[in-house]
């Protein structure tokens, strides 16, 4: 009987972010304490950059769209810089947020020894580029994978695609 495997990735949904985004810009064009201080967000690649005429008003923004991504169900992972301060651009404060995806060689690392270390025994995880694949000759073993890994406290967003 040929293995059973899955990988893990650290991928987001584009259209989630863009529709977190505009959800988030709505609510900020209409909510009482964002009127007359200069407070706007926007998608532009894979950046959200986020304007407002105070640091606090910023920040406040950055907490609207996090709940938006919430709701949506994006893992708040996926910003990078969102513990930044605020920067000083002219009159207004700017906060910039990269989007990041992909495992890096490090955390792929520390996944594969937590895999090794405390998975099922008979479960192997190779490194492959930016994911992992893990396989076992049992599935349970591979759900046992997946529990175990949803449980740790990691630095990146995980996702379980190619499921065989």
């Amino acid at each position: 009987m040929a293995d059973s495997s899955f990988d893990i990735v650290s991928k987001y949904d584009k259209q989630e972010i863009a529709n977190a985004v505009n959800t988030a810009a709505k609510e900020i064009a209409n909510r009482y304490d964002f009127k007359n201080v200069g407070a706007s967000i926007e998608l532009s690649g894979d950046k959200i950059v986020m304007k407002a005429n105070s640091e606090e008003r910023v920040k406040a923004v950055l907490d609207v769209l996090q709940t938006w991504l919430v709701k949506r169900k994006v893992s708040l992972k996926h910003l990078d810089g969102s513990d930044a301060d605020p920067k000083l651009s002219g009159k207004e404060y700017r906060l910039e947020c990269a989007l990041k995806e992909g495992i890096s060689q490090e955390n792929a690392k520390k996944i594969a020894k937590i895999i090794r270390d405390e998975g099922p025994r008979g479960v192997k995880a190779q490194i492959q580029g930016d994911e992992l694949r893990v396989s076992s000759k049992s599935k349970d073993d591979l759900q046992a994978v997946m529990t175990l890994l949803k449980g740790q406290d990691l630095d990146v967003a995980l996702t379980f695609t190619n499921y065989r």
